[in-house]
């Protein structure tokens, strides 16, 4: 009977020191308030970025219950990203003809299906041309949709760039004419016609702490650089540029992901986030996939060109949440902050389509060090975990052996 005391005893000790050593694991915990459904949601507040993992995978939501055990609650990281829906449209191309002023092409829908977007594609790889749209019931009354649209194609050895894209608000014509305001012509190989139901996305501006513009004449290129107040989850930049005149610069932009001390000082280590084209026909705005970051470089290609006065960058980044399933009651806390950080593998990422689309957000009170337990002073032997694991699991045998012994006498 003493036996199968101190067995039990000593299982259920096993089972504490793993529980309650999950959250030791991490750096930072933020209690939760607000638990009420199995549903809750969860809005990152920017300074748990700063102690996150690139990969975002040291999150993790625990409770402590009422009989002092942990529990895990399974979440769902959602980025708030736009959504984007693109549907081609079946269509046919009736007409092209011209006069003394240009080229009309003219295309037929046969559904009353909304459009918004017109892709062409020329023989020609070297254009400037300036469009207008028109739109019609019957082929014979035409309204204007859009007026002195540009498209433009630059293809030489230096560069290659081309936007023939004619973007106009949503339409429900049956007949739409495209006429290009050029005495050359226009050899159109393919065009497409597309409906793009767009989702804005979540976004948060971030402020800039130091931004510095330099020109290098060596290499005809000028350099950004710009610092955000923290690390922060950044996924668009977009530069005000105040010149009016043309232009197109290739454009590159890079982060900084680390810094090495050499014998002539220290050295930092730049990654490409985005490669693109800086022009004046498109928004002068870049998307990229969500990257935690604190420094950024924007690289111009000006070439024999003049420089562009640009005097302000913004930031912005996606919102991050996390969805929670509640079960059970407890004190429920946000940790995060580990060195080496586990993907978190629950079942509720099979099943995303059953969680609710509406939950109450959860209020987060103040980040808080994890204090870490003892056992972390207790010799290099337990430092690794797997030799942890094998001395309880030896204990475990021992005693299971003692007490089979007991009740076989």
């Amino acid at each position: 009977m003493k036996v199968k005391v101190i067995t039990s005893l000593s299982f259920m000790l096993f089972v504490c020191a793993i529980s309650l050593g999950q959250m030791s694991e991490y750096n930072y915990k933020i209690e939760l308030k607000g638990v009420t459904n199995d549903w809750h949601r969860i809005v990152l507040p920017n300074s748990v970025f700063e102690e996150l993992d690139t990969s975002l995978n040291d999150i993790r939501i625990f409770g402590i219950t009422a009989e002092n055990d942990t529990i895990e609650v399974p979440y769902l990281l959602k980025i708030k990203s736009e959504k984007i829906k693109n549907t081609t449209i079946r269509f046919r191309k009736i007409n092209e003809s011209f006069n003394a002023s240009g080229h009309f092409f003219t295309f037929e829908i046969p559904s009353e299906t909304p459009v918004n977007i017109i892709k062409l594609d020329f023989e020609q790889q070297n254009f400037d041309w300036r469009v207008q749209l028109d739109g019609s019931q019957d082929n014979k009354e035409w309204f204007t949709i859009s007026k002195d649209y540009r498209i433009l194609s630059i293809n030489n050895n230096l560069s290659s760039y081309q936007f023939s894209r004619i973007s106009f608000p949503d339409s429900k014509y049956r007949y739409y004419r495209v006429f290009i305001e050029t005495k050359d012509k226009p050899i159109l190989n393919s065009a497409t016609i597309d409906f793009k139901e767009t989702k804005e996305a979540d976004f948060q501006n971030y402020e800039i702490s130091k931004f510095q513009s330099s020109r290098n004449s060596a290499t005809k290129k000028t350099e950004i650089e710009i610092t955000l107040k923290e690390r922060i989850a950044v996924s668009l930049i977009k530069l005000n540029v105040e010149d009016s005149f043309d232009y197109y610069r290739p454009i590159t932009i890079q982060y900084l992901t680390d810094s090495v001390e050499t014998e002539k000082g220290w050295k930092s280590n730049y990654q490409t986030l985005s490669t693109n084209t800086l022009s004046s026909i498109e928004e002068s705005s870049f998307r990229f996939k969500s990257r935690l970051l604190q420094k950024l470089k924007i690289i111009i290609y000006d070439g024999d060109n003049q420089p562009l006065a640009i005097n302000s960058v913004e930031t912005k980044g996606y919102m991050h949440e996390l969805i929670g399933r509640f079960t059970q009651p407890a004190e429920f806390y946000l940790v995060y902050g580990n060195d080496k950080p586990m993907k978190a593998n629950y079942d509720i990422a099979k099943f995303a389509n059953n969680i609710p689309e509406k939950s109450t957000e959860l209020q987060l009170m103040q980040p808080q060090l994890i204090e870490k337990t003892a056992t972390n002073s207790m010799g290099p032997l337990f430092k690794n975990k797997i030799w942890l694991w094998l001395m309880m699991g030896l204990i475990i045998l021992i005693l299971g052996y003692f007490s089979l012994k007991m009740i076989q006498k």
